[in-house]
């Protein structure tokens, strides 16, 4: 199958940056809250690797959340998602110029391997549409196998974003003299750990309904 053009790919992300509103539908609210959300939001974040990003990344969230694991999860899933395509766009104006680079005879490797950590970071924010609509759409009709298949997916999507995103720097191991190089990686990284953050807190939504 023909890959898309990197114009397509330019206008992909462009048109999900317009989709942010819509995507993060549990709404951040200021952050003088009552303690027991607050709570509530150090407590799910004590489970994932990075909590003291998760709790900053969360913390205005608490008042809409309602102490509901699962719409703390899907909270967790929109800010990853806003935080992919921040980066996605920043990677497409990379992608391009260092193209236009090459064309005038620039040399070529570079442009491969941002090309590359474009193409698999669009595969994740992919992924994350998927978990963010199975959480939206998410369904309780009293079955925990249907809850446990549904949530399955998410965590499905998450773990494939998160592979993604490891995957995408992956190549810049061979990369030497790019400027631009360890920006990237530092912005992959915030990324990689909040994915990683919200799938904990999907697994943990997943475990607080099982038992």
């Amino acid at each position: 199958m023909k890959k898309p053009s990197l114009h397509t790919s330019l206008i992909f992300f462009f048109f999900l940056a317009t989709l942010l509103p819509i995507i993060l539908t549990v709404h951040s609210q200021p952050s003088s809250l009552p303690s027991d959300d607050s709570d509530f939001i150090r407590t799910s974040c004590n489970t994932t690797l990075y909590p003291v990003l998760c709790v900053s990344s969360l913390s205005n969230f608490s008042s809409s959340v309602n102490n509901d694991p699962a719409l703390l999860a899907r909270a967790a899933i929109s800010v990853t998602l806003s935080k992919a395509l921040e980066l996605g766009s920043y990677l497409s104006n990379v992608t391009a110029l260092l193209k236009s680079q090459v064309e005038n005879g620039g040399h070529p490797a570079a442009a491969v391997v941002f090309h590359d950590c474009f193409e698999n970071l669009k595969d994740a924010v992919d992924e994350m549409r998927g978990s963010m609509k199975q959480m939206r759409d998410l369904v309780s009709t009293g079955s925990l196998e249907s809850f446990r298949f549904q949530m399955s997916n998410v965590q499905t999507w998450l773990s494939a974003a998160l592979t993604d995103e490891e995957t995408c720097t992956d190549g810049f191991k061979d990369v030497q003299d790019e400027p631009r190089k360890d920006e990237v990686c530092a912005r992959v990284d915030d990324v990689k750990k909040l994915t990683s953050n919200a799938l904990a807190l999907v697994n943990r939504c997943v475990d607080k309904a099982m038992h």
